[in-house]
């Protein structure tokens, strides 16, 4: 089994800034990319951000030069610093994680989801 905890959501002003952090905990024998997503009400849930444990980056073009997601290996921990935030940014964010076990098969984990809502 595979635990994300995230944390980090809450309320902001437009153009403020939050962080979200992912830590990941469990049977992960080794992480490939690690990411965040989004879903706001009525919508489907959409890639916000991914890294992988090389460093590559992957952004949405809606958060681009606003966004910048992190990761720190040893720590199995991502982060997602938000800055100049927009009412259209609020939305459930979720952190997920691609992983491999011991026995080499390909799973992912999803995080529960923390609220960010940006106040206009």
């Amino acid at each position: 089994q595979v635990q994300l905890v995230e944390s980090g959501g809450g309320l902001v002003q437009a153009g403020g800034s939050l962080r979200l952090s992912c830590a990941a905990s469990g049977r992960i024998f080794s992480i490939s990319t690690m990411g965040w997503y989004r879903q706001a009400p009525g919508q489907q849930r959409e890639l916000v951000a991914n890294i992988t444990m090389s460093g590559s980056t992957n952004y949405a073009d809606s958060v681009k030069g606003r966004f910048t997601i992190s990761r720190d290996s040893a720590k199995k921990t991502s982060y997602l610093q938000m800055n100049s935030l927009k009412p259209e940014d609020t939305a459930v964010y979720y952190c997920r994680v691609d992983f491999k076990t011991l026995f080499n098969r390909s799973l992912n984990s999803w995080g529960q989801g923390t609220q960010v809502t940006v106040s206009s």
